[in-house]
């Protein structure tokens, strides 16, 4: 791993990630437990969480919503929206993720769309508006310009539409995860240079990827906060919490919905973010 700042321009380092992205979805079709989906009712963890937290702006769920997920991956959390009732709308700038994801859809039976594109082009890619754009966990890191993608966001929703993101928290990705105290390593703001890693897995399951060489952009929470802000949305409720799904560092403890950092820890550094935002 390396925490080098890296002096590149945002298509050589989106084409990178796309290479190191493709080579982490055989891996993960065989991690993620997708044999799971057999059971009709299962959903993602990921989504189920979400869903109660959107509870208070959709009271009825996502069922008969059409609903944009953006940076979608291999599309489980996709799925899991398309079962509690969402027409669903996958994107994602990896054939390789949907060409899985599209496979899934079809075993479950399931409809989906699966639009091939980078999330800061999607509104370009993607056809009709939606009541509900929804990304994921560990999703913007890989943007450069938050800017740009908030301006996607507001023009796949109609009027009236919901944006929800839950993120890994930026203050968690300014530690140095192999210590065995809290130690800030990282930076915490951005200054348009990516990080550059170099990894030859990924976070979960085992196996090697190809391409190791990947890029993340850090973004405070107060550039994401006003990059939706400047792009016509209204903030209605901006969360931190304490899990996290993934084992984000070796001495995090797993408890129920994910890891945890052990002990006193868990109240010093927040894990998530969740932000619910409107466009009128």
């Amino acid at each position: 791993m390396s925490d080098d700042i890296a002096d590149i321009g945002w298509e050589p380092a989106r084409e990178a990630n796309r290479a190191n992205w493709n080579d982490r979805v055989p891996l993960h079709v065989d991690a993620y437990g997708l044999d799971a989906f057999d059971d009709p009712e299962h959903l993602s963890d990921v989504v189920r969480t979400d869903l109660v937290a959107l509870g208070a702006f959709l009271p009825d769920g996502v069922a008969g919503l059409d609903v944009c997920h953006l940076q979608c991956h291999i599309g489980t959390d996709t799925i899991s929206l398309a079962r509690a009732g969402a027409r669903v709308t996958g994107v994602d700038f990896s054939r390789p993720a949907l060409d899985a994801a599209a496979a899934l859809a079809d075993r479950l039976g399931l409809e989906a769309t699966w639009v091939e594109s980078d999330a800061l082009e999607a509104r370009a890619a993607v056809s009709g508006d939606f009541d509900l754009v929804y990304t994921g966990i560990g999703a913007i890191c890989w943007l450069a310009d938050l800017d740009r993608w908030a301006a996607q966001v507001a023009a796949l929703l109609r009027g009236g539409g919901l944006f929800y993101i839950r993120d890994g928290h930026p203050m968690l990705d300014a530690i140095d995860e192999t210590r065995d105290e809290l130690v800030l390593r990282y930076r915490y703001f951005g200054d348009g240079r990516p990080r550059r890693w170099d990894e030859p897995g990924t976070y979960i399951g085992d196996g090697t990827v190809e391409h190791t060489t990947c890029y993340e952009w850090p973004h405070p929470v107060s550039e994401v906060v006003g990059a939706l802000i400047g792009a016509g949305l209204r903030i209605l409720r901006l969360e931190e919490g304490q899990t996290l799904p993934w084992r984000f560092a070796p001495r995090m403890v797993e408890t129920d919905g994910g890891y945890q950092w052990p002990g006193i820890e868990r109240d010093l550094v927040p894990c998530t973010f969740t932000i619910v935002a409107r466009k009128d």
